[in-house]
């Protein structure tokens, strides 16, 4: 089940990936306008660097999944699952936060935070 788990959690890194690209890179472009509901270039450069802020955050949270999958891997299992756990963990926190402050934005919040709660889940199981 921790093989499953590992790959669900690189299913939510890379799901966050794309969302790092889509608030840090072409926040401003229509598909990214079109993603997060911003109506006009004006609102989207007056939003830029917030948006830039918060990508970042979704990668770094990527990047802890990358590295506690390669430490798991070369063997310190330990410190693996617990950088990955520590990533989906934040994932599945920000999901809740964006379901329970936006209840609109439930697709949003179920897509950004299925991943990496059934990696929880499978990692948990797979681990006891």
């Amino acid at each position: 089940m921790v093989v499953a788990g590992l790959v669900a959690a690189g299913l939510a890194a890379a799901l966050h990936v794309y969302i790092f690209w889509l608030e840090s890179l072409v926040w401003t472009g229509p598909r990214a306008r079109a993603t997060f509901g911003v109506r006009t270039a004006e609102d989207a450069e007056i939003t830029r660097p917030l948006a830039f802020n918060q990508g970042f955050y979704n990668l770094f949270l990527t990047i802890e999944i990358v590295i506690g999958t390669i430490v798991h891997a070369t063997g310190n299992e330990a410190v693996g699952l617990t950088l990955v756990l520590v990533g989906t963990g934040s994932m599945v926190a920000a999901a809740l936060v964006l379901l329970l402050s936006s209840p609109d934005k439930a697709r949003a919040a179920v897509v950004q935070g299925l991943f990496p709660l059934v990696a929880i889940v499978l990692l948990v199981l797979g681990s006891v």
